[in-house]
């Protein structure tokens, strides 16, 4: 026995001392270097020099490398400084030399693995090969650094190294099996050598707003971690290019100031400042501008942090990232719906199935408020945050899918948004091509769908942006874009008026919107599988009305529609396009019911108007049937309004038959637009 324990002493003591052999570290002594005492010298003031930066945070690693670097050509065979390298470089968008230099570290001096300072060296390596997608070998590696732990390590870490392994597996399984889309780095015209982030689109896709932290941020200061504060910035699309980001002095301060989110038709922005307590605000689009921006009720500001938002298509139900004590860890996902009043009420958290332990951030709500975008540290992450899909189906959201490989990565992606036209995504990405820290990437969706209508006006529309990407294939959602400037009827001038989204079918209204203030503009998204009425109002004119039925099967189409509103004149006349009827019938259909109601509104808001609701036919049949057909179908109008209670007396109705046609009857098109139902000012 006493022989046994002898030898396996034995065997420990030569183990230790052949380890200590093979260690190869050089230290940075005058021992190690006599006859370059100078050249030391200037190792070690780099060597100091880059310490200062490293304990200042990865924010100027750069320039610790620098230094280190300086140290490192002098001297490559020191363990700890291949370490701090290695370290840096891991910060970097390419982690194939962090790999280098860490491997070199271990394989100086494996015992600097063992130091209570620099135990985390093997971690380390793998992290390096997990984000280099050498994913077998990260396996490998968080395993060693997991045996490797003492009881007391092993409690606080083994959570963290499995799950890492976890996102080393799912990594392997979708990167074997890439999703068909195109990812396409903005370029460096936008993108910096610091970390830009947070991209938000408008409609019409010629206008990007994002976060930076780069060196020209307002107040040049630096946060603890040593990256400077952050500022909103905006790049415009002119002449085939982004142009260089500016400031937007307006919104931005001396501290933290971000891009949090915008509603779908660019008339509010959502805006995270650090200042007074990591809250939310809202500006809001008035002469082309936005506004400052004021902070967003307690309701919704009573947590830790609110750092994203996005509000739902009728702006009535905003989802938003919060940390906040009662949530499920980190930060997770809230909504909060308005009341009558237009107030926020009390949030509440969007449940298990979307948040985890770890934090969820870049909530995005698609228009129909059916598919919820957001990025995740949890679920099934290949590593870092991974943009999820979750689908709201009967009363509640699915289990969220990830999106998968190339747009998620082993890094950091994060904040994904849908543009208007469903063509492409845009979000922050921290991949092998960046420029420095995340980049602002263009997702460009691709699928086996049918063909799209499409001219040559309609392509640069859907490509001008990723012009530098490859021509993409049809994408599988098929939206209809509707655009076009509001006008003054008579004096051409641009107008600022209300777009009202009806769904006829449920008589309900879906959303609210407003054209620009300045030109008049507007851009709609339309999804297929619905009877849409469009009503646009201003105060002082009779509204305009439009009407799309949009089959399930529609292949994407944009429309573009200039609208001219008429003030409220005797003598001035519209077309009710959401008055429907079914053949050779003078019953109104359920369809009709908001358009009626919107002219009851009218005359309601104006008790000395009156009008005549006249109707009209094609040419199809004999004159005396067309006649009364049309008498009867404006009669129709006239009962549902005095139903509702207004004075007859402020009502005429008449049948005009194919008199007074406003398109020929030679075509079904032309036909089509001959049968409708007019009112007409006859009073003020």
């Amino acid at each position: 026995m006493t022989g046994k324990i002898f030898i396996t002493s034995f065997i420990i003591l030569m183990t230790v001392y052949f380890n200590g052999a093979l260690a190869q570290s050089v230290e940075f002594t005058k021992y190690n270097f006599p006859n370059h005492r100078e050249e030391l010298s200037k190792a070690l003031d780099n060597i100091k020099a880059g310490d200062k930066y490293y304990e200042k945070g990865p924010g100027i690693y750069r320039l610790a490398i620098e230094k280190y670097l300086k140290a490192n050509k002098f001297n490559p065979n020191n363990a700890l400084l291949n370490y701090k390298i290695g370290r840096c470089l891991l910060d970097d968008n390419d982690k194939s030399e962090a790999i280098k230099y860490l491997e070199k570290a271990y394989s100086l001096d494996p015992r600097i693995s063992l130091d209570m300072k620099y135990n985390d060296v093997n971690y380390l390596i793998a992290r390096a090969y997990h984000l280099d997608y050498q994913f077998d070998k990260a396996i490998d590696k968080y395993t060693e650094h997991k045996n490797s732990l003492t009881p007391e390590q092993l409690d606080r870490e083994d959570k963290i190294v499995d799950r890492r392994i976890e996102e080393c597996t799912t990594a392997k399984e979708m990167v074997a099996k890439p999703e068909r889309i195109f990812v396409d780095n903005m370029g460096n015209v936008v993108n910096s050598a610091y970390p830009d982030y947070r991209p938000l689109v408008v409609p019409e896709e010629n206008m990007i707003l994002f976060t930076s932290s780069r060196e020209n941020t307002t107040g040049g200061k630096r946060d603890d971690d040593s990256y400077y504060f952050e500022d909103i910035y905006v790049t415009y699309y002119e002449d085939g290019k982004w142009l260089l980001p500016d400031n937007v002095y307006a919104l931005n301060s001396n501290n933290h100031d971000a891009t949090a989110g915008i509603s779908s038709d660019g008339t509010i922005l959502y805006v995270y400042k650090s200042s007074g307590g990591n809250n939310l605000y809202e500006s809001k689009v008035r002469d082309n501008t936005y506004t400052m921006p004021e902070r967003l009720s307690n309701n919704i500001n009573s947590g830790l942090k609110q750092a994203s938002a996005s509000l739902t298509f009728d702006k009535t139900t905003l989802y938003f990232t919060g940390l906040r004590e009662e949530g499920y860890g980190g930060q997770d996902i809230y909504y909060s719906r308005k009341d009558a009043k237009g107030r926020w009420q009390q949030p509440v958290n969007i449940g298990a199935t979307i948040n985890t332990l770890f934090d969820e951030e870049g909530v995005f709500i698609t228009p129909d408020g059916k598919t919820l975008y957001f990025s995740s540290k949890g679920h099934n992450s290949m590593g870092g945050f991974d943009i999820f899909k979750s689908e709201y189906k009967d009363g509640k959201w699915s289990n969220p899918i990830n999106l998968g490989y190339p747009i998620n990565t082993p890094d950091d992606d994060v904040f994904f948004t849908i543009a208007a036209s469903g063509q492409r995504g845009y979000y922050s990405s921290k991949k092998r091509d960046g420029y420095g820290e995340q980049d602002l990437y263009i997702i460009t969706f691709l699928g086996a769908a049918k063909p799209m209508v499409i001219n040559s006006e309609e392509a640069e529309l859907a490509y001008k942006v990723a012009a530098f990407a490859p021509r993409p294939e049809p994408k599988i959602e098929q939206n209809t874009i509707l655009t076009g400037i509001i006008l003054d009827a008579e004096t051409l001038e641009p107008l600022q008026a209300t777009i009202e989204i009806i769904d006829n079918t449920k008589s309900e209204l879906m959303a609210i919107f407003e054209s620009n203030s300045t030109t008049g503009a507007y851009l709609l998204s339309l999804k297929p599988g619905m009877n849409y009425g469009i009503s646009v109002n201003k105060k002082g004119y009779l509204f305009h009305s439009e009407n799309f039925d949009i089959p399930e099967n529609a292949v994407a189409k944009k429309i573009k529609k200039d609208i001219l509103l008429k003030k409220v004149e005797v003598g001035s006349k519209i077309v009710l396009n959401n008055i429907f009827f079914d053949f050779n019938k003078s019953t109104l259909r359920p369809e009709s019911v908001a358009e009626s109601d919107r002219l009851y509104k009218l005359l309601n808001e104006m008790p000395t108007l009156k009008i005549e609701i006249s109707g009209h036919t094609d040419n199809i049949g004999s004159a005396t049937y067309n006649q009364k057909l049309s008498e009867n179908r404006a009669k129709a109008v006239v009962n549902y309004l005095t139903q509702k209670g207004i004075n007859k007396n402020r009502l005429v109705f008449k049948g005009y038959g194919f008199t007074q046609p406003i398109a020929t009857n030679e075509t079904a098109k032309g036909r089509q637009l001959n049968r409708r139902t007019e009112f007409k000012v006859l009073k003020k």
